[in-house]
């Protein structure tokens, strides 16, 4: 027996998917995903610890990150693009980016791309260390991993303000170092990405505070180098 709270929660239903069909709207649009979905983590929020803290982790990803995507989706319909381009195809050459909405795609696309390689590239129990071709690069490079740990903290020290320290390899092929600022990324300088460390406050301030460099060095604890390999094998390729 239908109710009469029933009868009138049906019949307003009926009359919303009438308006919505009159406009050309079906439906089940009407709660239509999003264009650009947060990528989850892949681990918990405490699988990093004591390196990196579960509430850094979970204000990181679920707020800051959720941040880029969220302000992504409302430029959609403005630069269609968001929806149906990579956005590494996008990043690596920002003056296709209409001027009207260019620093605000690169900030929030920037921020999301950027994060989304970050969580990826650390992992609760990885190796200590590169192997296979990885490896034979650093060592080729820099020497030692050692060297490159150090090459890679100096580059996020001395980035003023907020950005990444970055392992990549360049237009020549080869592993080189750089840093980035603000949610900027290598691809548009035609750089691709092996490795890179968030250098941003938010990032570590809440167990570290103001010491940057006790960041960086708990922060090769947890490095997924098997993921490292992968990066560095499409960027070689």
């Amino acid at each position: 027996m239908i109710t009469r709270r029933q009868t009138l929660t049906l019949s307003l239903g009926a009359a919303a998917g009438i308006g919505l069909a009159r406009f050309g709207v079906a439906p089940a649009l009407a709660q239509a995903k999003p264009a650009i979905a947060l990528p989850p983590l892949g681990y918990p929020n405490e699988a990093l610890e004591p390196h990196i803290d579960a509430t850094t982790m979970m204000i990181h990803h679920d707020r800051h990150h959720a941040a880029y995507v969220n302000a992504l989706n409302g430029l959609v319909e403005k630069y269609p693009d968001l929806a149906t381009k990579a956005p590494a195809q996008i990043m690596a050459d920002p003056a296709q980016i209409p001027e009207a909405v260019r620093q605000a795609v690169r900030n929030n696309l920037g921020g999301h791309y950027n994060h989304s390689f970050f969580w990826e590239l650390m992992t609760p129990g990885g190796a200590k260390a590169p192997g296979g071709d990885l490896r034979l690069a650093i060592d080729a490079a820099f020497g030692t991993l050692e060297t490159l740990q150090d090459k890679v903290n100096a580059a996020g020290l001395s980035r003023f303000g907020s950005g990444w320290a970055w392992l990549v390899v360049g237009k020549d092929k080869k592993l080189d170092i750089m840093s980035t600022p603000n949610q900027d990324t290598p691809l548009e300088t035609g750089a691709k990405p092996v490795l890179g460390v968030d250098v941003w406050e938010h990032a570590y301030y809440l167990k570290y505070q103001n010491k940057r460099a006790d960041y960086l060095k708990g922060w090769w604890n947890v490095v997924n180098w098997d993921k490292a390999a992968e990066n560095f094998a499409k960027a070689k390729g």
